[in-house]
């Protein structure tokens, strides 16, 4: 994927919003993680198609963890 989506903050992985092949507009959520007992939602930075969600479900992440490449 040229463009990654990557973990703001350690967290861990509530929803995964998007599936490979998925079509994605700029700012659409494709993850929401929890963090410091708030749900952030992590948003796509451009437009693409979802190449590869490299996240389950109840994952702990740390910062600057990919979660999802795009096209």
């Amino acid at each position: 994927g040229a463009t990654t989506v990557e973990a703001p903050m350690p967290g861990k992985i509530l929803n995964i919003k998007v599936s490979e092949g998925q079509a994605v507009k700029f700012g659409e959520v494709v993850v929401i993680m929890e963090a410091m007992k708030m749900e952030t939602e992590i948003v796509a930075p451009a437009a693409g198609t979802v190449a590869s969600v490299n996240v389950s479900v109840g994952d702990a992440v740390d910062t600057g963890a990919v979660l999802v490449t795009l096209n």
